[in-house]
């Protein structure tokens, strides 16, 4: 969840990461039933589609309306553009449950990076938008200007990890009822005076925090977890690669517990209600060397998975 970018071509609008690793995860059955959460360029959905026989079947979300031109012309593949925390709702609608894998990639594609316009990287001035479903109302600039300075602070400590989160929010605070903050530059330009370290390491930390809030990441993470034990069948796996700390707790969590937050206990006996998972791997699969030198927006990826009980 970074500003490392892979170079933008036809062929290349988001490089799919821990491609064979996430593939092997899933024991993917040639008739089986299969969700890719997260379309984007859509390597993991070819990849799936190529380990399918003639009666599979691939079932892909993407909320970004962009993710619609590298769809394959495939009739095993059915294109859902909504968000993946409304999976249970449309994978009942189109009678497709249970399903026998799921797969997410939480990375943003290069592609969003790449387009100027979208408001999402630091290089260009923009809009400062970095709505990922542009259907939705609240953009990074209404943030900025409307959100309180305690959940400013809160955003930015949390979800960028900036160092000086706390007076990074004063400071917008304090200046925003003067200075316009519509765009990109206007923003960074604002706020040159609070920046600590190397400026476009900062900046990205900024920008990922604001990106996060705005399209309620976590939020729509945590919804989707709490609907798999509901579309995943029995001895189904579920794929899950994260590039964020918080990310990857919340995924590791579930698949442990069984529920986001803390698990209720017997109050008696102590015991606790059956898991519906049981983690597959032990430890987090990471890319390798060689994947991080040839697409370095890989080297903070982690790939859970686990199987349905």
């Amino acid at each position: 969840m970074d500003d490392t970018l892979a170079d933008n071509d036809a062929g290349n609008y988001h490089v799919p990461v821990l491609l064979k690793e996430a593939l092997d995860a899933l024991a993917i059955r040639p008739d089986g039933t299969y969700v890719d959460l997260t379309f984007g360029g859509g390597g993991h959905s070819r990849g799936i589609l190529e380990r399918l026989g003639p009666d599979g079947r691939l079932i892909a979300f993407d909320q970004d309306e962009d993710a619609r031109r590298n769809l394959p012309d495939d009739p095993r593949l059915l294109f859902v553009p909504h968000n993946f925390r409304h999976v249970e709702r449309f994978l009942r609608l189109h009678r497709v449950l249970p399903v026998d894998g799921v797969l997410a990639d939480l990375g943003v594609s290069s592609h969003q990076f790449d387009e100027g316009e979208r408001g999402f990287s630091i290089r260009f001035d923009a809009p400062l938008d970095m709505r990922m479903d542009r259907r939705q109302s609240v953009t990074a600039a209404q943030l900025v200007k409307d959100m309180p300075e305690e959940d400013l602070h809160r955003i930015f400590e949390r979800y960028g990890e900036v160092t000086n989160a706390k007076t990074l929010a004063r400071t917008i605070v304090q200046i925003r009822s003067t200075q316009a903050m519509h765009t990109v530059k206007q923003f960074m330009d604002a706020l040159q005076g609070v920046v600590k370290g190397n400026p476009h390491r900062y900046f990205a930390q900024v920008f990922q925090a604001l990106r996060i809030a705005v399209n309620d990441e976590f939020g729509a993470l945590e919804e989707m977890l709490t609907q798999l034990p509901s579309i995943v069948k029995p001895g189904g796996r579920v794929a899950v690669i994260t590039f964020h700390s918080l990310e990857d707790r919340i995924v590791k969590h579930f698949f442990r517990e069984g529920a986001i937050g803390a698990v209720s206990r017997d109050e008696i006996f102590g015991t606790r209600p059956d898991l519906p998972f049981r983690t597959v791997l032990k430890k987090p699969v990471q890319p390798t060397d060689k994947e991080v030198r040839a697409n370095p927006r890989s080297r903070s990826a982690k790939l859970r998975v686990a199987e349905r009980c």
